[in-house]
């Protein structure tokens, strides 16, 4: 099985929609995806997501075949961190609150911590990884211990649009990894792609392997040049944004 990550176009976060440069870059991924087999539509119920997903769907003639998941929106969680500060957005730390905590690389314990939990945000965690396991399973990969037992193996290709606070909470579960790192030392940028393939070296057993991450090739083959929405500063001494 093959699964397709995607983050949403350029956002519009007010409206919650896609700007003008998003659409752009929809249908960019639009024309990029009409190359490829996708067998299943799962989309995000946010506004930015949904609308790049039906832009993808409507020209593969598929807008009938999206399924809403209301777990794929983002994975917004307000937090008040060890420093004090408050932030609305899980992924959002500075360097010195986590870079240095051994406990925010560990995949099993990075949520137990009490910050964490007084949020609430341990919880919203593993709702969403059940939800995950959930779905593979329902496509034939069933969670046994950090791997999946297979059931009924295939070469279907699933594809997920949705966020990228959220995206990094999928690969954490799909290869075992801390959202933290994945947070803060990845990006992916608007309308990438992520792909992901199960191998299943030993018959009844698989993994899942990224053979490409946050890829916005399609966004370069249009001269459409990619978007700065979840990155910081290059340089401290810019005007891009900091906080």
């Amino acid at each position: 099985m093959r699964i397709l990550i995607i983050r949403h176009g350029d956002p519009d976060y007010v409206n919650d929609c896609l700007t003008e440069k998003g659409k752009r870059e929809a249908n960019l991924l639009a024309a990029r995806l009409q190359k490829e087999k996708i067998d299943y539509f799962y989309s995000s119920p946010l506004g930015r997501a949904k609308e790049t997903c039906d832009t993808v769907a409507r020209a593969m003639g598929r807008e009938q075949d999206v399924i809403v998941c209301d777990w794929l929106k983002e994975f917004a969680h307000k937090l008040v961190l060890p420093s004090g500060r408050e932030r609305g957005i899980a992924w959002d730390m500075l360097p010195e609150e986590w870079l240095n905590n051994a406990t925010m690389y560990d995949y099993k314990a990075w949520h137990e911590q009490d910050f964490y939990r007084a949020s609430g945000l341990d919880t919203h965690y593993q709702s969403v990884v059940a939800e995950l396991d959930g779905l593979l399973a329902k496509h034939g990969y069933v969670r046994e211990g950090n791997g999946y037992r297979v059931e009924k193996g295939n070469r279907d290709t699933v594809a997920l649009f949705c966020h990228f606070g959220l995206e990094a909470v999928l690969l954490s579960r799909l290869c075992n990894i801390s959202p933290i790192v994945l947070w803060h030392q990845f990006v992916a940028l608007t309308t990438s792609v992520t792909t992901l393939y199960t191998e299943e070296r030993r018959e009844g057993r698989a993994v899942l392997r990224c053979c490409g991450f946050g890829d916005t090739g399609h966004l370069l083959a249009g001269n459409e040049p990619p978007s700065f929405s979840a990155r910081f500063c290059e340089t401290f001494d810019s005007d891009e944004r900091h906080d």
